[in-house]
């Protein structure tokens, strides 16, 4: 049967299938022709030769007919008529071909596969998985082996995720930080902590580094996860962007004692807001932000004396707050200018946490933590959760080590100018 008597079957089934001809139809038509032309370059390719052409020795083997395939798409099922052929082996003998594009025993494309995970994932046994996506899978077929087939495959895939060489990746900066998700566990539904590990290489990319799952955000959970980065060979970064957590700080400097690290500012100011009466929070924001986002750490000094002798005289526990952070609140400053603004907050990990809130904002929980890990690192792997690159990459350091403690930071600057105005203060007594 040749390609045109083919296609006009196909046409006929489809009709019986959907109904009278649709706009949808028309492109399923033109997907399954493009999927069987670039099938048939494969071949080609593979062969080294198009249908009935000779080319002598250079001939790698042979077509055979062709078979049909039913494979599920994004507009539904369809069928491809997949091209056969033999190959030449060096000993003589043949084998099957398989193609690359459309691979042995596929039924569907990545895209419904990671529609169905995700919706499994959520929550969703096989009969409501086939019910919520019934325009998608357009009567193809669905079992529940299958989907135990497509999370034991996604379960497989974390878990060499999770245990992949970070050496290659040559992480500079790292940002850590703590999301707290809903889960069902027994009757009742209750925030588990994921801690995520966010790396930025030397060519800028931003990448994720793990995932796991703790009990607690406590310095013996956040080191598991710091020692688990190491045994992966992962190098000491330049610098730690944290939410302000003790125990991660702590976990950082016991593996990495003098690690650079900086408190995210946007955590800060909340801190800072919950401790200033509500008429007095709005002159707060104004008078926080004036001081971090100065133009130079000249600046930056300037603003935190003016901000500790304001605040000090009108709500001294947002001072004491603020002193809590220390210097860690404006490690920023001894890296490049235009790095500033990625440096100083975790925000970078806020776009992960958001797109998997977006993605359950309409369930209650998750079934199980397996689920949180799995739903996730779908996500990563399917490409929906975009990084851009740090802002200032090019100004990267040249190598992922400490800062040089005698760079002329906002903290240094700092604590000059509180020096010699206690000197100054002592000579004029």
């Amino acid at each position: 049967m040749d390609r045109d008597s083919r296609k006009g079957a196909r046409a006929e089934r489809e009709a019986r299938r959907y109904g009278p001809d649709t706009i949808e139809a028309g492109i399923r038509e033109w997907v399954r022709d493009l999927i069987e032309s670039i099938v048939e370059e494969e071949l080609e390719a593979t062969l080294g030769a198009r249908p009935s052409e000779r080319v002598g020795c250079a001939r790698q083997g042979y077509r055979h007919g062709h078979r049909q395939r039913s494979l599920t798409t994004s507009l539904g099922a369809t069928t491809i008529g997949m091209p056969r052929a033999r190959l030449q082996q060096a000993d003589g003998s043949t084998t099957e071909w398989q193609s690359r594009t459309v691979r042995r025993y596929q039924r569907r494309t990545q895209r419904v596969d990671e529609a169905v995970l995700g919706v499994y994932l959520s929550g969703a046994n096989t009969r409501r998985v086939k019910g919520a996506l019934a325009p998608l899978l357009r009567g193809g077929p669905l079992s529940k082996d299958a989907v135990s087939r497509l999370v034991g495959r996604l379960a497989e895939d974390f878990k060499r995720w999770r245990e992949r060489d970070l050496a290659k990746d040559d992480v500079r900066y790292v940002f850590m930080d703590g999301w707290y998700p809903k889960v069902r566990l027994g009757k009742r539904r209750v925030r588990v902590p994921v801690l995520i590990t966010l790396g930025v290489r030397r060519d800028g990319k931003r990448v994720v580094l793990d995932m796991q799952l703790a009990g607690d955000e406590s310095t013996a959970a956040w080191r598991g996860v710091v020692e688990d980065l190491v045994r992966r060979h992962m190098g000491r970064p330049a610098l730690a962007v944290i939410d302000g957590n003790p125990g991660l700080a702590a976990a950082l400097r016991e593996q990495w004692p003098g690690l650079p690290i900086q408190r995210c500012t946007t955590h800060k100011l909340r801190n800072l807001e919950a401790k200033a009466p509500a008429h007095l929070r709005e002159e707060l924001a104004e008078d926080y932000r004036r001081m971090i986002y100065a133009k130079d750490r000249e600046a930056v000094c300037a603003g935190r004396a003016a901000f500790r002798k304001k605040w000090q005289l009108r709500c001294p526990s947002v001072v004491e707050s603020l002193d809590e952070a220390g210097d860690d609140l404006f490690t920023f400053t001894a890296f490049p200018p235009s790095q500033w603004k990625a440096l100083r907050t975790t925000n970078a990990l806020e776009r992960v946490n958001q797109e998997f809130r977006r993605r359950t904002k309409t369930q209650a929980s998750l079934p199980s933590q397996d689920a949180v890990l799995l739903l996730l690192f779908g996500l990563l792997r399917s490409g929906r959760i975009t990084l851009r690159r740090l802002e200032g990459w090019k100004d990267m350091p040249a190598e992922a080590a400490q800062q040089d403690p005698k760079a002329r930071t906002v903290n240094n600057v700092y604590r000059q100018r509180k020096a010699s105005n206690v000197a100054n203060q002592r000579k004029a007594a």
